[in-house]
């Protein structure tokens, strides 16, 4: 099947906000070789000034340890005059943070399926207590103008829970996997509960599934 390039432009500039554009462009950019990125940024940005002798690899974990600093410290916090015209919005620095945070997550998704449990695992806890941090403090990383909370980030947790549960089998200790299983979905998945501890049951190891049943 292909997608109408016509379609999905129309698509784009009619249905897109600020927010789902940032998220498109992340994944556009790195779903394009690198010979064709001056071409993609041509009279739009300055190609010359983004040039590198050398692309760093930077490791997931450091990136996400690098966001959550950076979380932390309030470099993502916008904050605006709120009135009742503009109670929906969204600031910058409040899409840039989303938009970031779902590059990430992304990124611990696919690394998890080509077996990088070792880094994405702790990725994956960094990322979820970024979320907890929301929900507790709710004005202290990112700015919302009305009903605050970490729903507002837009996980799609029917995909970003199986990859974490495979990567939580391959190194935790039972009851730490039945544990943390039952944090994160409590938390931030409650609302489908019985189908994502269902999903952690078959992802478990024997020991792992036993102590997850004993929990809940």
């Amino acid at each position: 099947m292909s997608i109408d390039l016509h379609l999905l432009r129309q698509s784009i500039r009619q249905n897109l906000d600020m927010e789902h554009l940032l998220i498109l462009l992340d994944r556009a950019v790195e779903l394009i070789p690198q010979d064709k990125l001056p071409q993609l940024i041509e009279g739009v940005l300055n190609p010359e000034l983004l040039q590198v002798d050398e692309i760093p690899d930077e490791l997931l974990l450091e990136e996400v340890l690098d966001f959550q600093v950076d979380s932390l410290a309030g470099v993502y916090y916008e904050s605006f005059r709120v009135n009742s015209r503009n109670f929906m919005d969204k600031s910058r620095g409040t899409i840039n943070w989303i938009a970031e945070f779902h590059r990430l997550m992304n990124r611990c998704v696919a690394e998890c399926q080509d077996g990088e449990y070792f880094q994405t695992q702790p990725a994956f806890e960094i990322l979820f207590e970024l979320l907890d941090e929301i929900d507790e403090y709710y004005d202290n990383i990112i700015f919302f103008a009305d009903e605050a909370g970490s729903w507002q980030v837009g996980v799609d947790w029917a995909k970003v829970l199986p990859a974490y549960f495979t990567a939580l089998a391959e190194i935790a200790k039972p009851q730490v996997y039945a544990q943390s299983v039952v944090k994160v979905v409590t938390a931030h998945a409650n609302y489908e509960r019985d189908i994502h501890l269902k999903t952690a049951m078959k992802i478990a190891k024997p020991s792992q599934c036993k102590a997850l049943k004993a929990l809940i």
